[in-house]
């Protein structure tokens, strides 16, 4: 292999693509990103086994190849050489040159041989949807997965499309976050759950522009592909094996309240310095005609905040994990947001007042507070 393309094209491409590799593997292959130069491309894959990232930069080849550099290491060295045109030369020993100016560095590599097949996505089901859309339904739900292995099935997002919707659905079994898109075309309603890793990369490569992009699903695996970026990952089932989350919905509400986004979040923000030091992260809300307190305590000692706010239905007293309920505010874009209770031992579902029907997360309650 021999191939010459430019310093910053590479460091974009290699900085993109590292973020597939495996950090905790007992097979090194996956630490490595492969190296592929043919026709008047040089493309850089990177998996872990569920995540799979390709990047094609172009490049003067001048002999076609294929090689697996370590990746950490052709990462630090690669993003420090910007301005450069890069030299990439193979040798019989699967020894590869990086020459640069009038200096160069020889890295030991693995064989492609070794390099795991990337899913191949032909004949899949599609849909299409707004590039904005796809990182937004995916930026408002992917923070309430849950992290621990309990129920693997859970580390993901669910997605769902009717042909007119996509529904993407996050719970972790303290909270849970439902977004809503429209989409612009659809092959066939589709189900998928998609591992928030994966989610979380796509968002980053993502945009946020009008353009629409094309979500393909075949099988146990969904691929993008923006610009020459390609990402393919496997998922985790599809709605039946995800917990029906329409079930948990309530039709009807005994506490109804109003309040702005803006101040109760300050105010727990104040309240949370509280909370966190010493204490057990917990927050109280006393409902009450139409004002709201906030109460954190520990032994550093007690924080008191009142929000007017309006309330329609029964005063209640409720209890929360404060981070929880920040992270939901944090996510609605609505100057004032709805509350929505029965009761203080179940959950509360909150959504954005001016766009109700597009967005919904519950909280569930904590162990009153004294």
């Amino acid at each position: 292999m021999r191939v010459y393309c430019e310093g910053l094209e590479l460091s974009n491409a290699v900085m993109t693509v590292i973020k597939a590799t495996s950090t905790k593997t007992t097979n090194p292959i996956l630490e490595g990103i492969k190296l592929k130069a043919d026709d008047e491309y040089l493309t850089l894959t990177a998996t872990d086994g569920e995540l799979a990232i390709e990047k094609k930069i172009p490049a003067d080849v001048k002999l076609a190849g294929e090689i697996v550099v370590p990746g950490k290491l052709f990462a630090e060295f690669v993003r420090k050489l910007n301005n450069e045109q890069i030299q990439l030369v193979l040798d019989e020993h699967n020894q590869l040159k990086i020459k640069y100016t009038d200096s160069e560095l020889f890295i030991q590599c693995q064989s492609a041989n070794e390099f795991p097949n990337i899913q191949q996505i032909k004949n899949a089901q599609f849909f299409e949807i707004k590039q904005q859309d796809l990182k937004d339904i995916i930026d408002r739900t992917i923070f309430s997965v849950a992290t621990d292995d309990t129920r693997p099935v859970l580390k993901g997002c669910l997605l769902e499309q009717d042909g007119k919707t996509l529904t993407s659905v996050a719970l972790d079994g303290f909270r849970l976050a439902i977004a809503k898109k429209p989409i612009i075309a659809s092959s066939a309603e589709s189900s998928i759950i998609v591992p928030a890793r994966s989610l979380s990369e796509m968002s980053k490569l993502l945009d946020g522009s009008e353009e629409n992009i094309r979500v393909l699903i075949e099988r146990n695996y969904m691929m993008i592909m923006v610009g020459g970026t390609k990402i393919v990952t496997r998922c985790l089932g599809n709605k039946d094996d995800f917990i029906n989350y329409k079930q948990i919905i309530p039709s009807s509400f005994a506490s109804t309240i109003t309040v702005s986004k803006t101040q109760l979040l300050n105010a727990l923000d104040r309240a949370s310095i509280l909370s966190h030091v010493g204490g057990d992260n917990s927050v109280k809300f006393i409902f009450a005609g139409n004002l709201v307190t906030v109460t954190a305590k520990s032994e550093a000692g007690t924080v008191t905040e009142n929000i007017t706010t309006s309330l329609t239905g029964e005063d209640l007293t409720i209890a929360f994990n404060i981070g929880y309920f920040m992270d939901c505010l944090r996510n609605i874009a609505s100057d004032y947001v709805t509350l929505k209770l029965n009761g203080q031992v179940n959950p509360c579902f909150i959504v954005p007042s001016e766009d109700e029907g597009n967005y919904l997360y519950l909280v569930s309650p904590i162990r009153q507070i004294n």
